[in-house]
């Protein structure tokens, strides 16, 4: 089996560092242990990478991975990761939200204090021999209004810090209700503009994306009261530095502090010439705590993904801990295999997918399972890899529409996985199930009820219901040196004489000879073969437990 090989492309905190080194089954690397090689080069022999902000991930370097399965950006913004390509290629992406929470917020009301009281032309002036109280007379905080746009993680510590200031919170976060936010003493408004009209201070905690681009724009800023003071220590491009430049070269805005800009560094744009300006170079996250928090957790989320398949802080796929993928694995599997089933078996281009649980699957994280089973069922007709992170969008992109019901009512089994198959020739249905902790089990297929095993080489043939044709089969099999190893039949109807389904797990996939030979019988309509991993393989892009799984490396 490969070790997992992981690349550190930025300079890491030594308790991150330490803990890569420690973590048994992972080959830690640095980028300076390759100073001649380009990186999109260095990266198709790794399958992680850990970044920071000095690393750009982007479309030409992630679009040629292969062997890439994870990305942890030591850090909350992800702007330098080309995303959408990363998913296309089956590659997570997962930040590290928790440890710059508490030096972002600190950061944040710092520039709050030092903007509201003129700390850093006061300490030029006088470091310059001037005595000047008169021109730097500030403002208190206390009774002031402090609109946050963003109420996650570092948007509500700044919150509670500046409740501790005597300020009032007006806050916007669409995802997050005004029950939560209330409790916390934040006051969540209905839209954007009521913050806007409301604040004496700003101050923007949202991620970047093509949403936020330009949030606060010259629009955004006639709206503010005259003298409004805005901060930025989330991402540069959240607030138009050209609109910010006219609000407050205008008089309209009362200051400004910023600690993140639009490009980086910035080269003295115009902003910088302003008297009411503060500015740090990207220092929020500067603390030798914060280093320390983000180091050890991306070291950890990459470690916990590569030797278990824990993903937590996914920001393009569902994320799951160690402990429910265990209780996951065999429903993936099972997913897996019937999504190759219907891979091989059914004919004709695929329209759409209908899946539904019931049962105690219906209690899963189904998006899971469905990834899995879409993952199977694209996996022999595509040439890129595709896993549970891409598999659905690689889906959609191909005009399949997948449908996913569940319902927790049981049936005649504790757990039920139905799918259906639409495609331009006809409509094809199979269902699954697991018997005790390891066995899965093909129940359904079309209108016949059966009980097969769902792993190896199976031979499936529809025929009518009569004597002898069982022996005709293993007549021809035997003298072609193929073993039966199980059969299975399943009846329309519960009488002889019928339509029926017979499906044979064989040790060794026919000749064509010997098919030919098989369906040149008059009573058998249609021959298949299909082709399973063997028992206890699980797929390639699931990590089980090592040490109790056969995975293929």
């Amino acid at each position: 089996m490969t070790v997992p090989r992981v690349l550190v492309s930025d300079p890491l905190a030594e308790e991150g560092m330490a803990l890569l080194r420690q973590a048994s089954g992972v080959e830690v690397f640095c980028s300076a242990d390759f100073p001649e090689q380009d990186l999109s080069e260095v990266l198709q022999e790794c399958d992680g990478v850990i970044i920071r902000s000095g690393t750009h991930l982007t479309a030409d370097i992630l679009e040629p991975q292969r062997r890439l399965q994870v990305i942890v950006r030591a850090g909350v913004g992800v702007d330098n990761i080309a995303v959408p390509i990363a998913t296309r290629r089956g590659i997570i992406v997962m930040n590290t939200p928790a440890g710059n929470t508490t030096s972002t917020a600190e950061h944040t009301i710092a520039l709050l204090l030092a903007l509201s009281r003129n700390v850093a032309p006061a300490c030029e002036s006088l470091l310059a021999g001037k005595w000047e109280r008169h021109r730097f007379t500030g403002i208190q905080l206390a009774g002031k209004i402090l609109g946050i746009v963003g109420l996650g993680r570092v948007g509500l510590a700044v919150a509670r810090r500046a409740l501790g200031l005597d300020m009032k919170i007006i806050g916007y976060d669409p995802y997050l209700s005004s029950e939560t936010a209330e409790k916390q003493g934040v006051h969540v408004a209905n839209d954007l503009q009521e913050v806007l009209s409301q604040c004496d201070f700003l101050t923007v905690h949202t991620p970047l994306t093509s949403d936020t681009r330009a949030l606060i724009g010259e629009e955004e800023i006639a709206q503010m009261r005259s003298g409004v003071r805005i901060l930025n220590c989330a991402r540069g491009g959240i607030i138009d530095e050209e609109a910010l430049y006219q609000g407050l070269k205008q008089g309209h805005i009362g200051g400004a502090a910023l600690d993140v800009f639009q490009e980086e560094p910035p080269n003295r744009i115009p902003l910088m010439e302003l008297s009411n300006v503060l500015v740090t170079p990207h220092l929020a996250a500067s603390t030798a705590e914060a280093q320390a928090s983000v180091a050890v957790e991306a070291a950890q989320l990459i470690v916990d993904y590569l030797t278990t398949g824990a993903v937590r802080y996914a920001v393009n796929t569902v994320p799951i801990d160690q402990t429910e993928l265990r209780g996951l694995r065999l429903y993936l599997n099972m997913a897996w295999r019937l999504g190759l089933f219907h891979a091989q078996y059914d004919e004709g281009g695929i329209r759409r997918v209908c899946i539904s649980y019931r049962g105690e699957i219906a209690m899963k994280e189904t998006r899971w399972i469905t990834a899995a089973f879409t993952a199977g069922l694209l996996q022999t007709a595509l040439s890129e890899s595709v896993n549970f992170v891409n598999a659905e969008l690689l889906a959609r992109e191909r005009g399949i529409e997948i449908i996913e019901q569940t319902s927790q009512e049981g049936g005649d089994f504790t757990s039920l996985m139905h799918t259906e198959v639409l495609t331009d020739v006809s409509e094809y249905v199979a269902s699954g199930t697991l018997f005790g902790q390891q066995f899965l089990r093909l129940v359904q297929l079309g209108p016949f009820h059966l009980d097969t095993y769902l792993d190896g080489k199976l031979l499936l043939f529809t025929h009518r219901d009569i004597p002898g044709l069982v022996g005709f089969i293993g007549t021809i099999f035997g003298k072609h040196q193929v073993n039966i190893a199980q059969m299975t039949v399943g009846r329309q109807r519960t009488e002889p004489g019928g339509d029926a389904l017979a499906v044979l797990n064989l040790d060794s996939e026919p000749s064509e000879d010997a098919l030919i030979e098989v369906a040149a019988h008059p009573d058998i309509r249609k021959v298949s073969v299909v082709k399973l991993p063997d028992s206890g393989i699980y797929p390639p892009w699931l990590i089980a437990d090592r040490e109790e799984s056969r995975i293929p490396s």
